[in-house]
């Protein structure tokens, strides 16, 4: 028996409703938080809010693959750490850095399991995360990112993801096959 990787497109509004669900399942469930989702955006590049931030992405790799990710004030990544450590920081450290990681993880990778039924499986690799200010981020493929903004009390996120068939796919990828670790610079 031959596993053959599913060839289905997504559409934006499944993605779009895929990556609303995980968000707000992540923010209810680890966060203990409530976000409401903004007005979706399709754009070239993701950049980080207001021109200084915290942008963390994670890459994805299989028959289908892209990046995702989320943006925000470092404000509100204290905020969201806090809730997710339990613990008060009134600046960007490395506890925040490495949970905004993690929430970026587990929004991106409900995404992708949510998604895999219907395109096959992929691996996700760990997680990058920026801070600073007047940087930009973008994706060497040629797809839109689809961005969803959820508003965090007078804060904003945005979760991000630019995904589509991976024409280098050279290989049939098989279930339960662990994908390599995709780097991301």
């Amino acid at each position: 028996m031959t596993d053959t990787p599913q060839t289905e497109i997504i559409s934006q509004a499944d993605l779009v409703a895929t990556m609303t669900t995980a968000t707000l399942e992540v923010f209810s469930t680890m966060l203990g938080m409530e976000v409401t989702a903004g007005e979706i955006l399709t754009e070239h590049t993701v950049s980080a809010t207001n021109t200084s931030g915290v942008v963390s992405i994670v890459g994805i790799a299989g028959v289908w693959s892209g990046t995702g990710g989320v943006a925000c004030s470092g404000t509100l990544a204290c905020k969201l750490s806090g809730h997710f450590l339990m613990a008060e920081y009134e600046s960007v450290n490395d506890d925040v850095l490495d949970a905004v990681g993690e929430i970026t993880n587990m929004i991106i990778g409900n995404v992708k399991t949510a998604l895999e039924d219907r395109l096959g499986p992929m691996g996700l690799s760990t997680p990058t995360v920026i801070f600073g200010r007047n940087f930009q981020t973008r994706s060497a493929r040629s797809h839109e990112w689809t961005v969803i903004p959820f508003d965090c009390g007078t804060e904003r996120i945005f979760v991000q993801m630019c995904i589509g068939p991976n024409s280098n796919a050279s290989r049939t990828v098989r279930p339960g096959f662990q994908l390599p670790e995709v780097l991301n610079f």
